[in-house]
């Protein structure tokens, strides 16, 4: 008798660990819809926001996951938008268009990207980035 053991990705790993240890997980169908209101959405779940009991020092407990990024709405336009990064040394600055972003690392990084930029810099940027799963 053989049994297949089906193998989990990371994604899947990670969001089972999640959901054993957080309270409650919200859900966004990116199909159809525009980089920046799915990025508003998911980044206002995060910080707990959407909650009655929102308190900003508190990191809420709620895992955003993100389905059918890859069906985002994403105009010829805003595909030569510039995504910049900043090494800290002289010379170290980096353009890429969002375009070449995509082809590259796929449209869950600059997803990724664009909620960061909505979360607060502090020490619960990175807590909350790791709450957030991307399926494509």
């Amino acid at each position: 008798m053989t049994t297949e053991t089906k193998r989990l990705t990371v994604k899947e790993k990670k969001a089972a660990s999640f959901t054993a240890t957080s309270g409650r997980e919200h859900t966004i169908d990116a199909a159809g819809k525009r980089i920046g209101q799915i990025a508003t959405e998911a980044a206002t779940v995060l910080m707990g926001k959407d909650k009655v009991d929102f308190t900003k020092h508190i990191m809420s407990d709620v895992v955003v996951t993100i389905e059918n990024a890859s069906k985002l709405d994403i105009p010829e336009k805003k595909l030569g938008e510039i995504y910049q990064s900043y090494s800290g040394y002289p010379g170290g600055r980096k353009e890429e268009t969002l375009g070449h972003l995509k082809e590259r690392l796929g449209i869950g990084e600059a997803l990724q990207r664009s909620i960061g930029g909505m979360l607060p810099n502090n020490k619960h940027k990175k807590r909350l980035l790791k709450q957030l799963i991307i399926n494509e």
